[in-house]
């Protein structure tokens, strides 16, 4: 039965699991160190301050329930015995990262909705941002590859003369 003792359990919803909680983490330190303890900018800043308010709000909003649904689905894989866990923690750097670079790239400079700080050159913030977030993708896609093989290696072998 998958999941059980020794067998791999279901490392794609584990990684998806693990993304969704690692994009909700992002956001978090996101939306409270940037936004909120070091006052640097609000989600969405073409507008008045409420409104900027307003958009952290629903960041948060959103930010939470990640979190929540992500923990919910993280608990009915340990409790069916199918969490993968070495997937899990990829997936979980590869939410890190892809939420940190869509942010970077996305929110920043394509849609503009903000920057990473105003009234400085941003573009040394910029290349930090971004390069975070890619060095988090990178150990992602590393922890993923690694889980992957050796997901492969677990699986039985085939005995018998061939069919």
């Amino acid at each position: 039965m998958p999941g059980r003792q020794g067998s791999p359990g279901r490392p794609r919803r584990s990684l998806a699991v693990g993304a969704l909680i690692g994009a909700a983490v992002m956001a978090a330190v996101d939306e409270i160190v940037f936004h909120q303890i070091l006052g640097w900018h609000h989600f969405y800043d073409r507008s008045t301050t409420g409104v900027g308010l307003l958009s952290d709000g629903l960041l948060h909003t959103a930010e939470l329930l990640g979190l929540v649904a992500g923990f919910f689905l993280l608990a009915d894989l340990r409790r069916r015995r199918a969490l993968a866990a070495a997937h899990a923690r990829a997936g979980f750097f590869l939410g890190l990262g892809a939420f940190q670079l869509f942010d970077g790239i996305v929110d920043h400079k394509l849609l503009r909705l903000h920057q990473i700080r105003y009234g400085v050159d941003v573009t040394p913030y910029d290349w930090a941002w971004n390069l975070g977030g890619l060095a988090l993708l990178l150990v992602g896609a590393a922890l993923a590859a690694r889980a992957a093989l050796a997901a492969r290696a677990a699986r039985p072998t085939r005995t018998g003369p061939p069919s």
